[in-house]
């Protein structure tokens, strides 16, 4: 039987200053006039939109995800969180992040976003090296990272997530832990560490640079690591890395297969209908012209359909199998609806070829499946 599970909102504000040439996210350069008030606008007749989807159930995180969400000011943030809040109960205490970038940030202006309600910064700072920033296309340089650094601790935002990216074009071991030194120099509660890989639709796949290869780019994962937990970090994710108690709660609710909304221009939404039995999915129309006229004449769904089965199935094992703790076996059926025995054969396999084990109600990713993860998932394909 399904179960509600915890309820999280994502807002995306989609507008950069430049597209970053290995970006794939629905991103879009900011050119002209900046509509900032017309979409705090829309955004909250996108939300009403669902709001029969979750009538009364609490909101337990947000996140403003881009694009670049700095671009838009405080008192935009402080009207948006105010209109979701008439509309939704946000559980006490909830996360609010809000995605930073240094070179798209005026100085000193956290204080500003605490005082409007956001309570956790993910600063996108890739790279300490500024000719590694300018091989990938960043328009900020170590000086602006520093002096977002200084103005976080300054308003007194502790709960900040740095991202840094790894295997970059031309980088030598020794730089990308230079990297992670220095990450760790800021006193982070929090650090993505990716490896950057090219993907279509960007301009690095039209114009590959020459990257690191795979042997290379996992002895940087492997020290970089190392690194981390030697200053008190703990991996629970493949990418992620917190103090104790530092997780974030919004990224942890997509990977234990929660339910969110997602408003904004090409944002996704899932949600669990107990009464129906189903899972409902949710994208809006991606560009923020066609997106905003499209809410204006009461659209704005690029698509609405329900989850299929073999697809929950596949979905709740791909997420959960980036979990450094593993797949709660507890939250299979009350997640999906399904029964464990959909899964006991594929589960049978996981074991069979030692890519996880079975411990106290999970199935926990052996070192093997830990650095061999897309293996352990491809099990799980429709």
């Amino acid at each position: 039987m399904l179960e509600l599970p915890p309820l999280s909102l994502y807002i995306h504000l989609p507008w950069c200053v430049r597209k970053c040439p290995y970006c794939d996210f629905n991103s879009h350069e900011l050119r002209g006039d900046f509509p900032a008030d017309e979409y705090i606008e829309a955004l909250l007749r996108d939300l009403e939109q669902d709001l029969p989807l979750v009538w009364g159930r609490p909101v337990h995180s947000v996140f403003f995800g881009g694009g670049t969400p700095s671009l838009f000011g405080a008192a935009h943030f402080e009207r948006l969180l105010s209109g979701c809040r008439a509309r939704l109960p946000f559980s006490p205490g909830l996360e609010i992040t809000l995605e930073a970038n240094p070179g798209a940030l005026e100085r000193d202006n956290f204080a500003a976003y605490r005082d409007s309600g956001i309570n956790r910064v993910s600063l996108g700072v890739q790279s300490f090296n500024d000719k590694a920033l300018s091989s990938i296309g960043r328009i900020h340089g170590r000086a602006e990272v520093m002096q977002a650094v200084e103005s976080l601790h300054a308003a007194g935002i502790d709960n900040f997530n740095l991202d840094l990216m790894y295997a970059l074009p031309g980088q030598r071991l020794a730089e990308a832990a230079e990297d992670v030194r220095e990450a760790i120099a800021c006193v982070p509660a929090h650090v993505s560490h990716y490896q950057l890989t090219i993907e279509p639709n960007t301009a690095f796949y039209a114009a590959s640079p020459v990257l690191p290869d795979e042997e290379l780019a996992w002895d940087m994962q492997e020290a970089c690591g190392a690194l981390l937990v030697r200053s008190g970090f703990e991996q629970y994710e493949v990418s992620a890395w917190a103090q104790a108690g530092r997780e974030c709660a919004h990224n942890l609710n997509y990977w234990r297969y929660g339910d969110y909304l997602g408003i904004g221009a090409g944002a996704h939404g899932k949600i669990t209908l107990p009464a129906e039995q189903a899972v409902k999915r949710r994208i809006r129309v991606r560009h923020p012209v066609s997106w905003m006229q499209a809410i204006a004449e009461g659209g704005g769904l690029a698509e609405d359909r329900l989850v299929m089965d073999e697809e929950r199935s596949f979905e709740f094992f791909l997420n959960q199998l980036r979990l450094r703790r593993g797949v709660q076996k507890s939250q299979f059926e009350a997640r999906t609806g399904l029964d464990w025995a959909f899964v006991s054969q594929r589960v049978d396999e996981l074991l069979s070829r030692g890519l996880a084990v079975e411990e106290k109600g999970r199935l926990v990713p052996t070192e093997l499946g830990w650095r061999f993860s897309n293996e352990s998932q491809a099990i799980f394909l429709p």
